[in-house]
């Protein structure tokens, strides 16, 4: 059996998806091709990858609604959004739809290879055993990746659940988010990656009772983010 790390790529553009096909085999990986979001979930379900690149635009369905059934299938396999929109509203939308990454194109085989690295580097190194922690009403448990609030539990994508576990080992400091990018996703910052915020909106939306007015999640303008529990 191979050892290579094994990516479903959801893309129905031919030559891109050749493109990318080639490159990834040649960096090592085991790819898998689906040219519809259908099968691209039937892939997701019945071989499990290690990882997801995903299109937002497929000619079935999009790629928003393809990252929803997934999720209910494979609740913690990551998935890396291919998006053309720069739109902020778009990329908090394919997170919230449970995409753990997004690259906007026109991007590098270079950049995608490196955020996949970086996605089994930080699995790898999580600790299995790591202990519940509360914020506010909320229960994290990072190593199941879920969030319990009352009777209601949800699951927690890897990077979700790592950002919490960050910045509830760090609270009551400030977090910067070149910080949270090199601590959580394993690569450097630049001047368009809007990730981190992004995912603070998300995980403000499950833990604080009005995301609109944080207790607990805080951001120090200029600076970055603040947990209080």
């Amino acid at each position: 059996m191979s050892d290579k790390r094994r990516i479903l790529l959801v893309e129905d553009d031919p030559a891109l998806a050749l493109g990318l096909v080639d490159a990834l085999e040649f960096e090592g990986f085991d790819v898998t091709h689906a040219r519809t979001g259908h099968d691209g979930v039937q892939f997701a379900t019945k071989e499990r990858p290690d990882a997801i690149i995903l299109d937002l635009m497929l000619p079935d369905t999009n790629g928003y609604r393809v990252c929803e059934l997934v999720r209910g299938q494979a609740p913690l396999v990551p998935i890396l959004m291919l998006t053309a929109r720069s739109q902020e509203a778009d990329k908090i939308r394919g997170l919230d739809a449970g995409a753990d990454d997004y690259v906007t194109k026109p991007f590098s085989i270079g950049e995608l290879v490196a955020r996949l690295r970086a996605i089994f580097r930080r699995v790898e190194r999580s600790p299995r055993l790591d202990e519940t922690f509360a914020i506010g009403e909320a229960r994290i448990d990072p190593a199941a990746q879920t969030l319990t609030m009352g009777r209601e539990k949800s699951q927690l994508s890897f990077y979700e659940a790592q950002v919490l576990k960050y910045l509830h080992e760090r609270a009551g400091l400030v977090v910067s988010r070149d910080e949270l990018l090199d601590r959580v996703w394993g690569v450097e910052s630049s001047p368009t990656n809007r990730s981190v915020d992004n995912f603070i909106v998300k995980l403000r939306k499950k833990i604080e009772p009005q995301p609109d007015k944080p207790r607990h999640i805080l951001t120090v303008y200029g600076m970055g983010y603040k947990l209080v529990v």
